[in-house]
């Protein structure tokens, strides 16, 4: 097994904090969640991850007008310049402090950042190479408070910064003679948003108590004079003293409270207040916590506190429609380039929403698990996963465009375990709330609700393979309940343990249920035979997790001391251990007062998973890292390090010095919630943090931790979100019986030669995945049969994972199912005697086959659907038909729907 896993995508959140930006065709929103960035492709409905991280939480994100660039600023004020053609991070860059907003110019050669109460201009990186990407241009002092947002006027003369001071400072971007800077007031809050007029000077600014005032500029742009010397009070002091601060290079401007002194001759740029307007007329206060003006329509958008958003004509003010959607506060409102999508998120649920406002309908509305997540099951065709979390939710994702489709919401508390049945059809999920309950897909319901006698805390669920039975172990009163799907009634319950049931896990090709708890024991029950105990497995610690190899015939255990035990099932001898309390490797938090080292010894695995093949496992615990283990060598393979977060507590091995006082750490000094700032103290046994305080810092670490059926991906709950990973073929050169014959001028050789199948042979011999391609594809249609009769045994099943992985992102979708189909009937037997091996590549098959049948099926759905609508619109018209046109039109309907047959056929 190859371990090219690589970082595919971030799903289960969707927004965090930070502001919103759209494409340049404005068809795509990026959105910042934690330290990674997800672009949502609206049109194609699909979602990615890039695969760039910063160090902290990403507060702001410029991009630069022709959608190339990306500057992402975190927590700190440290920024990565990304490209998103290539996805690769092109510069580092910090601006040592926290950085509250990043704008570029709309002709690309500037970008203004906003720090505490300084603006900086920088020159924007440009085709060419350079050492340095951010020179430094002018830097703008005027604010006596932290600056909050910006704007630039269309030609990048000028740009305009709002200020927690509540006043407005417009500075020219070049040495204007008329405007150096300009100061306005007229509000009593803090500033949210400041807009230029479309190719003009005139603002419209916004502030927090709902104010909106507009400025009326007495001077065109094309008046603005460029002045060709600088003036001695704008260059940068030489000589500072011993206790400033050293500031950046480039020309200073100093804003002052008075205005400019005018030459003679010149008339400086003057503003005047043409009008006032309130958005909270009805006298209930309500903070408006976001704004965007879109210029060519003249739009306003302003979202506020309780989660309304209102949409306003300027500068008549005239409101257009005004909608709650949400009932939490909007953190950033953002609009497309034509002014059409509205893109709202929501911290605090993690919601983000584009609304189309002509039309009054959402275009994109998703919503994350706003707590922790804590379990995950992959369908058994590996194109779904099923999540629970804290928050009670069960969300369906789709792995293909990374989305979620459905929601249920039955469970009143924590749901602790979800799992799909064998046909994949049906989820079950357990919830402390005391119910286990059944999910259908097809309707969307939820069908079964199976509870107990006494009420109890469900923490752990398995269903057997025939899909008929469903268990579920007890936190509480240390039974395993055992009812029927059919029936929903409760069949058995089975005592024995002496602590909580923590995990339960059906035998893949048997009727035995597994069953590990905090006695020290795992039993197994026999389904068959009167629900008895066939044997007890005595551990050297509590039981936290339990596994099944895929073929049934080793059983994976994971104790508190931190080792992965491996029995046997039926001789219940145990074959093997692994001891991975070092592999895991946790930090400190901020409040431990013990070092890491001494913490880790009682840190253990929590969730195991065995690979497709059964010869590695997976495991996840309290730690950052997911571990993968070889079986027969009981060794570690790789370490996943599945964040780099250091917003997340227990990332670092040591405690940073700087926040190090005589008196101890300083995160264990309460400073007061109230500002944000402070960290509430946890109580003693509290891992999840405290959600009533107004700051917590959340710990990392993995809930669960799944394989795909397929063999070619796995997936993790974490702290940050579910994290997918991928097989990345081409990470690797895994060339399979090569010599010095084979090379890729011997493959096209023998195509010339009409040598089909050897020249499939020597190509899979070199596994390169384009010259493969394009073997296959010059193979005559008609020869398929003949070439897949004669293919070696051993090379059938790499011919058939091929076929499974270019169905997936290739059009030939005929020509691939007619591989298939004559490799299957002819070599299905063969193949049936390796199952266990060959299932992988089966079901990566069939997930190819459902995808593309489901989308062709809805096709030629629509298709009959206009046939019959033209046909019913042409006879109520009376067009007169000839008996030949109608006699046409029966071959053409007979026709298409023998083609429907074909394709159910192929399917």
């Amino acid at each position: 097994m190859k371990f090219a896993y690589r970082f595919s995508n971030l799903l289960g959140a969707v927004y965090r904090h930070g502001n919103l930006s759209f494409s340049k065709d404005g068809n795509s929103v990026i959105s910042p969640v934690g330290n990674r960035i997800s672009v949502f492709d609206l049109k194609n409905n699909k979602s990615e991850t890039l695969p760039v991280s910063t160090a902290k939480n990403i507060t702001c994100v410029g991009l630069s007008p022709d959608g190339n660039l990306a500057i992402l600023v975190d927590e700190d004020g440290a920024a990565l310049l990304v490209s998103l053609i290539t996805r690769a991070v092109l510069h580092h860059f910090h601006f040592h402090k926290p950085v509250a907003s990043i704008r570029f110019s709309p002709d690309g050669r500037k970008f203004v950042v906003t720090k505490e109460n300084v603006a900086l201009m920088y020159h924007a990186p440009g085709r060419n190479r350079e050492f340095n990407a951010f020179v430094l241009d002018k830097s703008y002092y005027g604010p006596y408070d932290e600056t909050t947002c910006i704007d630039w006027t269309d030609d990048s003369k000028c740009f305009v910064v709002g200020s927690k001071d509540m006043s407005t400072w417009v500075f020219g971007a070049e040495r204007w003679s008329n405007l150096i800077y300009y100061s306005l007031g007229g509000h009593k809050d803090i500033m949210v948003g400041c807009f230029f007029e479309k190719d003009s000077l005139d603002l419209y600014t916004v502030s927090q108590d709902g104010t909106l005032c507009v400025w009326e500029s007495d001077t065109e742009l094309d008046g603005l004079l460029l002045r060709k010397t600088r003036l001695p009070a704008e260059r940068g002091e030489e000589e500072r003293g011993e206790g400033e601060e050293e500031e950046p290079r480039g020309e200073v401007i100093r804003g002052k409270g008075e205005r400019p002194k005018e030459k003679e001759g010149t008339k400086n740029v003057r503003y005047k207040q043409r009008s006032k307007h309130f958005f909270n007329k009805e006298g209930d206060f309500n903070n408006l916590t976001a704004a965007a003006f879109h210029k060519p329509t003249h739009i306003l958008v302003t979202g506020f506190a309780s989660g309304i958003f209102h949409l306003h004509e300027l500068p008549e003010f005239n409101l257009i429609h005004s909608l709650s959607i949400s009932d939490q506060r909007i953190a950033t409102v953002s609009m497309n380039s034509s002014g059409d999508w509205i893109g709202f998120g929501c911290s605090g649920l993690g919601q983000l929403l584009v609304w189309e406002w002509q039309s009054e309908s959402y275009v994109f509305k998703q919503q994350g698990h706003f707590n922790n997540m804590a379990a995950l099951a992959y369908s058994p065709d590996g194109q779904y996963i099923a999540t629970g979390g804290d928050d009670g939710k069960v969300k369906v994702w789709n792995m293909t465009s990374g989305l979620c489709f459905v929601t249920f919401t039955e469970h009143t508390s924590s749901v602790t375990n979800v799992t799909f049945t064998s046909r994949g059809f049906v989820i079950v999920s357990a919830s402390l709330d005391g119910t286990v309950r059944a999910f259908d897909l097809h309707r969307y319901r939820n069908f079964r609700t199976f509870t107990s006698p006494r009420p109890t805390q469900f923490s752990s669920l398995a269903v057997d393979p025939s899909g008929d039975l469903v268990s579920a172990g007890a936190q509480d009163s240390f039974e395993v309940f055992i009812w029927s799907m059919q029936t929903g009634r409760l069949l058995e319950v089975l005592g024995g343990h002496e602590g909580p049931v923590s995990c339960l896990c059906f035998s893949p090709v048997q009727s035995i249920l597994a069953s590990a708890s905090w006695d020290k024991t795992v039993r197994l029950w026999d389904m068959m035979d009167s629900w008895q105990t066939t044997e007890t497995l005595r551990l050297t610690s509590d039981g936290l997790a339990v596994s099944y190899r895929p073929d049934g015939q080793e059983l994976a255990v994971a104790t508190l001391d931190g080792e992965i035990s491996f029995w046997n099932p039926q001789s219940a001898n145990q074959t093997g251990s692994v001891s991975g309390r070092h592999d895991l490797e946790m930090g400190r938090k901020e409040t431990d007062k013990i070092t890491s080292k001494q913490s880790a010894k009682g840190k253990s695995f929590t969730s195991l998973c065995y690979s497709a093949d059964g010869e590695s496992i997976l495991a996840g615990g309290q730690s950052k890292f997911v571990c993968i283990y070889n079986i027969r060598e009981q060794i570690l393979m790789k370490k996943f390090e599945i964040s780099c977060n250091l917003s997340l507590d227990a990332m670092e091995e040591f405690l940073d010095r700087r926040k190090m006082t005589e008196f101890g750490s300083l995160a264990l000094v309460d400073e007061g919630v109230g500002d944000g700032d402070g960290v509430e103290l946890s109580l003693p046994g509290v891992r999840k943090g405290d959600m009533s305080s107004r700051h917590f810092k959340p710990e990392i670490r993995v809930s669960s931790i799944r394989f795909s059926p397929t063999g070619r991906s796995w997936a993790a709950t974490s702290t940050e979100g579910l994290l997918t990973y991928s097989l990345d073929g081409a990470l690797v050169f895994d060339p399979y019986d090569l010599d010095l014959d084979v090379t890729p001028a011997s493959v096209r050789r023998q195509l010339r030669q009409a040598e089909w199948a050897t020249a499939i042979v020597l190509a899979f011999r070199l596994n390169e995945t384009a010259l493969t391609q394009e073997v296959l594809e010059a193979v005559p249609h008609h020869q398929i049969a003949v070439v897949c009769g004669s293919l070696p045994d051993v090379y059938v099943e790499k011919l058939l994972g091929f076929i499974a992985a270019a169905l997936e992102r290739c059009g030939h979708l005929q020509f691939y199912l007619s591989w298939s189909q004559s490799l299957l009937t002819q070599h299905g037997q063969k193949l049936k005697t390796r199952s266990g091996a060959v299932l992988p590549t089966i079901q990566s098959l069939q997930k190819s086959i459902q995808k593309h049948f489901e989308d062709l099926s809805k096709l030629c759905d629509w298709n009959m659907y206009t046939i019959r609508y033209a046909v019913a619109l042409s006879k109520q018209r009376g067009v007169k038909r000839t008996a030949g046109d109608a006699l046409c039109d029966e071959d053409s309907e007979v026709m298409s729907e023998a083609s429907l047959e074909e394709t159910d056929m192929l399917m």
